[in-house]
């Protein structure tokens, strides 16, 4: 693979993800009025409109899209399905070993996977790969195409500086909070911080979904 084409594979890759996480906040945040009748936080970093397991799938999305785009709806529909399936288990589980919390659990669902995803929800999964595959993903890069190149960059530069210390900042946050939670003090200059600004109130209100696992 020559260097420009691996340069625009990577770019594609990451504004995958980051469409990706904003349209999953999107979505999250609908669902969460319609149940609640009123705002509730969704996001899964402590700064912007971002849940990154929908930024991952479809990622799992755009890796296999070279051997799924030219098949059928259904062919694509049971295998971004079972990506998605796979991607959504993985996340919980993680997330649970890490810090202690899970975003989402589906044991009151039929035919769940230790409540981690549904068949319910791998449907929703495969939904979404048929219209990745169909229109968001020639959409992406169409508009890639036709942006001035380093301009691009120069973007995707900013934003994946901005974006490593969202995600690094919202673990040390979350395995923070953990610590509290099981009575560990804080040691550190950078534990005292996180106890100051980033206290269980404001975690809580941000993570608002989020279940606690530590017993």
């Amino acid at each position: 693979m020559k260097r420009k084409d691996v340069f625009k594979f990577v770019l594609i890759i990451f504004w995958v993800f980051i469409i990706g996480s904003m349209i999953g906040y999107g979505v999250e945040t609908i669902v969460a009025i319609i149940q609640n009748g009123h705002f509730a936080s969704r996001q899964s970093l402590l700064y912007g409109p971002l849940i990154p397991v929908y930024g991952v799938g479809l990622v799992a999305y755009y890796l296999v899209i070279s051997k799924i785009k030219d098949k059928g709806n259904l062919k694509i529909f049971i295998i971004t399905m079972v990506l998605g399936g796979i991607v959504e288990y993985l996340f919980s589980f993680f997330q649970e070993k890490f810090f202690g919390t899970v975003s989402w659990d589906y044991s009151n669902l039929w035919f769940n996977i230790n409540g981690r995803t549904s068949l319910l929800h791998c449907l929703y999964w495969g939904t979404g790969g048929v219209l990745f595959v169909k229109y968001i993903y020639p959409f992406i890069e169409k508009l890639i195409n036709k942006i001035d190149i380093l301009a691009l960059k120069q973007i995707t530069v900013i934003l994946l500086v901005l974006l490593a210390f969202d995600v690094g900042i919202s673990c040390i946050a979350a395995n923070r909070q953990r610590e509290r939670i099981e009575g560990v003090v804080a040691n550190s200059s950078l534990d005292r911080f996180c106890d100051e600004y980033y206290p269980d109130s404001v975690m809580d209100y941000i993570y608002s979904n989020k279940i606690n696992k530590i017993e």
